[in-house]
């Protein structure tokens, strides 16, 4: 065999392998690093067990499937949200399906907000457990309304809970971590802290505001290095986060929610953030397509970037003043186009 020839077939097989790689990007769910973690990395089951985990926003949606998933990996949970009947019925379907006795599960009620209560809920987990291993801070709102249309108290409402609110209980937990020179802090932050969305301008800015917190933390505490900051940005995502959503005025929420169905499976976001924590990653994206490649754009390419969300806006706004979900269209042109 001659050198040429085997170079051609070197230069052959890269391509190959390069349009495979492209075909999986095309159905890919996370960003390259987390999907190496998930098929090369630990295992949450081997990682996590016997920790003592706090969960903020645990009464539904992300923070929900993340209890139930955790339950089954012999953890001690501290469940928070506001709702304590919530709460309730969530540690109940723990020790239904999960490997959890009740003395293993804490249900702790605590407003975001009230950051004058942080310092004592803190307190009360460490007289529990006597220890703090994992903090979720999932707990948060979104916005679904135009800035022309947005009553200021929704913004101030939105950096109260989303931001400050979860800057103000890192805060109580940190001196404790730092002490024992080991922890996780996770944040489950969004897509919408990278991409601008139109419709969710106070719900970005608390999220971008995250984002840069916490990336500064991490700098700050680098000579802890067990201590991990986990930045999660999922992109949509089946939950009742519309449900939820601010929209014009702090006392108003959204009328229509839509249908959810298109989006990413509860499920499948829990078990790629579980796989994120197990293996330390500082920060990954979970978003089918073709929210990751736009999400990518964005980190690499912001100029282009920008041009596609601004041609896409208009048919989000539309989407929603329709009634529909505002994000419903593109999943079913991406679908369509690569089944």
């Amino acid at each position: 065999m001659s050198w040429e020839l085997l170079l051609w077939l070197l230069a052959l097989c890269a391509l190959f392998l390069l349009l495979v790689q492209l075909l999986r990007f095309l159905r890919a769910d996370g960003d390259l690093s987390l999907l190496w973690a998930e098929w090369q990395g630990r295992r949450p089951e081997w990682e996590l067990t016997d920790m003592v985990v706090w969960v903020t926003g645990a009464s539904s949606g992300i923070g929900e499937e993340l209890v139930y998933q955790l339950s089954k990996l012999g953890v001690s949970l501290v469940l928070s949200a506001r709702r304590v009947h919530e709460l309730e019925r969530v540690k109940r379907k723990c020790l239904e399906n999960g490997n959890l006795k009740g003395k293993d599960i804490l249900i702790l009620p605590l407003d975001l907000t009230d950051r004058s209560s942080h310092e004592a809920a803190t307190k009360a987990v460490l007289q529990e457990f006597g220890r703090i291993d994992i903090l979720v801070n999932n707990g948060g709102r979104s916005q679904r309304s135009l800035i022309v249309d947005t009553n200021l108290d929704v913004f101030k409402e939105l950096i109260e809970l989303n931001y400050l609110g979860t800057v103000s209980l890192t805060k109580c937990v940190l001196p404790h971590m730092i002490e024992r020179k080991q922890g996780k802090i996770v944040i489950v932050n969004s897509i919408a802290g990278i991409v601008s969305v139109p419709l969710s301008s106070g719900y970005c800015a608390s999220k971008y505001a995250l984002r840069g917190f916490f990336n500064c933390l991490r700098s700050e505490l680098n000579k802890y290095p067990g201590i991990i900051i986990s930045n999660i940005c999922p992109g949509p995502v089946q939950s009742n986060i519309i449900k939820n959503a601010l929209a014009e005025e702090v006392k108003k929420t959204v009328a229509n929610v839509g249908e959810q169905s298109h989006k990413m499976a509860t499920s499948r976001c829990v078990r790629l953030m579980l796989i994120a924590m197990a293996n330390d990653l500082k920060e990954v994206w979970i978003a089918e397509q073709p929210f990751l490649l736009v999400t990518y754009l964005w980190q690499y390419m912001p100029t282009l970037a920008t041009w596609i969300t601004n041609k896409l806006g208009t048919k989000r706004i539309s989407n929603f003043q329709s009634g529909m979900d505002a994000d419903s269209s593109y999943f079913k042109i991406w679908k369509t186009k690569h089944e």
